[in-house]
């Protein structure tokens, strides 16, 4: 009798368990920013498979770049506001706003660790060129509004720097900037000071495309050890922005769009895989993004350790700017 018993309350257990499983529980949460019905880039909160989708903001000119706080209270994001690029945060309901940032042109929000403190990238557009390329690093008080240059180290202020991740531990940040020529990665300390190129591309220059390798978009693993970043030939030498119609070349500019990981003392660093736009979920595994005709929008997918799997966050046919994975 015992042994039935015992039996039955296994399988009781693991119908539970499925049922739990079915009805999203076991499922990370994602913020997505997807455009609307009317083409409009919102934020919707909803289940790593697409599922249970929230619309958060109604903004009518868009809102991109979702960040969530590391104590998963706080939202940071874009939102357009005639020319300007704003900053914003929210609860993750997206009620409570408050501009943190109303002028200039601000992007690629990202926390500090302690919830309190916001970086991101300030730009002075100039015609023709990627916006990372004349750009400072800022940081600001979430609570109370104040704000300042990030870096105070004297070397870090004669170059551009852009697109600012602050490590867990807060110690460290890693960013992107042209001190050596070309955009690359680069890691320092808070202040700026002792910063180290953290990964050298094979390739400097495409000799077929005629255009230099860069790397964007650096994003810390949870454990601090791992920094994954796109690296390739930038958008601004395809067609749309050159204005010189050449297929052929786009699609060899876009095969050469991967995502590299790089350890945080630069000695080891692999490809990860094609695509661009990398994060880490909470549980440390990497995501990318890369255009899919089928779907008519970005693929999205995140490896699993086995394998990958996609995510299907961004709705067939929609337009993205970006997405952020709740703690």
């Amino acid at each position: 009798m015992r042994i039935l018993a015992f039996f039955a309350l296994l399988t009781i257990c693991f119908f539970q368990k499925v049922e739990k499983s079915l009805a999203g529980n076991d499922l990370r949460k994602v913020i997505v920013s997807h455009t609307d019905e009317k083409g409009i880039l919102q934020l919707y909160r909803m289940n790593e498979d697409g599922t249970n989708s929230h619309q958060i903001t109604h903004s009518k000119n868009g809102c991109r770049m979702p960040s969530c706080s590391p104590d998963g209270k706080k939202l940071a994001y874009v939102e357009q506001v005639d020319h300007q690029l704003a900053l914003r945060i929210s609860d993750l309901d997206g009620k409570n706003i408050k501009t943190l940032v109303k002028d200039g042109m601000n992007l690629m929000p990202s926390w500090v660790p302690d919830s309190v403190h916001l970086v991101w990238m300030k730009v002075q557009p100039k015609p023709g060129k990627d916006n990372a390329q004349n750009s400072q690093i800022h940081l600001a008080n979430s609570t109370t509004g104040e704000s300042r240059r990030l870096f105070t180290d004297e070397e870090q202020l004669k170059f551009s720097n852009s697109m600012p991740v602050v490590s867990p531990k807060g110690d460290k940040v890693a960013f992107v900037s042209n001190r050596s020529g070309d955009m690359r990665i680069w890691v320092s300390n808070f202040n700026g000071s002792e910063a180290k190129l953290i990964s050298r591309p094979k390739l400097e220059y495409h000799e077929k495309i005629k255009a230099p390798i860069e790397q964007k978009v650096p994003a810390w693993s949870p454990d601090g050890k791992w920094i994954a970043h796109w690296e390739g030939v930038e958008m601004i030498h395809m067609s749309k922005f050159t204005g010189t119609h050449n297929p052929k070349r786009d699609q060899m500019i876009s095969s050469t769009f991967h995502v590299w990981v790089v350890s945080n003392d630069g000695k080891s660093r692999r490809k990860f895989g094609k695509g661009d736009d990398p994060t880490w979920s909470p549980d440390g595994f990497v995501t990318r993004a890369f255009p899919d005709p089928k779907r008519g929008g970005p693929k999205i997918i995140v490896d699993t350790g086995s394998g990958d799997k996609e995510l299907p966050i961004v709705p067939r046919k929609r337009n993205w700017g970006r997405f952020t994975w709740l703690p």
